[in-house]
């Protein structure tokens, strides 16, 4: 899940919880106003500060792309493919004959 996500999601619920505190605890207009305003944006923040602290924590983590096993890998595989291919045609031949034209030509 992308970072904005969070914070968009993070930044709703606080405005949603300000106003809900705002309106159980204050009468006046301006209080609701104010409080609502000031829990929307410490959510903000406190969300960012979250952020900030995981990603630095996922950048930390570094791999190394072993090129050498992903060849060796990549190369058994295609060695397997092209015996299956090769079993397959001398099916197909042994079933039809000589009418199939052969590999490479």
């Amino acid at each position: 899940m992308r970072s904005e996500n969070f914070v968009a999601f993070f930044t709703v619920c606080g405005f949603f919880i300000g106003l809900l505190f705002s309106i159980l605890k204050f009468d006046a207009v301006e209080d609701i106003l104010f409080y609502t305003v000031t829990i929307t944006l410490f959510f903000y923040l406190f969300i960012h500060v979250v952020l900030i602290f995981y990603l630095d924590v996922m950048d930390q983590k570094i791999s190394f792309f072993e090129k050498e096993e992903f060849e060796e890998t990549c190369n058994s595989q295609i060695r397997a493919i092209k015996e299956r291919e090769q079993k397959i045609s001398d099916m197909l031949r042994s079933i039809h004959g000589d009418d199939l034209p052969k590999e490479g030509v």
